[in-house]
């Protein structure tokens, strides 16, 4: 794990703070990093009631079984990856102990937990021209009757390797992407988000 002092976020050299405190009236979009968050990997059978309910007590969520479905409990959010496969996303204040909680309740099991953390960043779009803005780099249906909050996806913006969750109607979206593909995806987004105004929001 990298120290905290030597942490730095994987868009910090954009400075998205001071670019927050420059006026972009009538924005159709608006951008941000949402660096550090906690996200474990578990790897399991979905069909084993002592799994289910081990992830029920280490995290205070349950289990999202239905394919590309989002379950949350408070702060901690359980995204569908596959048959057999979820990432627990939280604060990173939270990550240790979701680590170490999810280890001890799967004492036993044929389970596996990964941090993998520090491999990724979230890339945070919202606004009333944030699905026509994706919509230009990715493949899948965006209109709310096939994709919309509570729900996510695993795919490629524009060429890049991402897992896409709505949080809210506005539309509001996380992208989680490898940092080392962030500033691609940054300005990749900025240069289409050029037909419909943007704007930062600070961390």
């Amino acid at each position: 794990m990298v120290e905290t002092y030597q942490r730095r976020s994987a868009l910090a050299h954009f400075s998205l703070n001071a670019l927050a405190n420059q006026k972009t009236d009538g924005a159709g979009i608006t951008l941000g990093e949402s660096a550090h968050r906690a996200i474990i990997n578990i790897r399991g059978d979905a069909n084993d009631g002592a799994f289910s309910s081990a992830v029920k007590t280490a995290t205070g969520c349950d289990l999202p079984l239905v394919a590309n479905t989002v379950a949350a409990a408070g702060d901690v959010r359980i995204l569908w990856l596959g048959p057999n496969e979820w990432w627990v996303v939280g604060t990173d204040a939270r990550r240790q102990g979701l680590i170490d909680g999810l280890r001890q309740a799967f004492a036993g099991q044929h389970t596996n937990v990964t941090d993998v953390s520090e491999s990724r960043t979230v890339i945070t779009i919202s606004g009333p021209a944030a699905r026509d803005v994706l919509a230009r780099g990715l493949s899948n249906d965006l209109h709310p009757r096939a994709f919309g909050p509570g729900q996510c996806l695993q795919s490629s913006l524009s060429r890049t390797n991402v897992l896409l969750h709505q949080t809210d109607d506005t539309p509001s979206y996380e992208i989680y992407v490898l940092k080392s593909f962030a500033d691609y995806l940054w300005r990749w987004i900025g240069l289409i988000a050029e037909d419909f105004g943007m704007s930062v929001k600070a961390d």
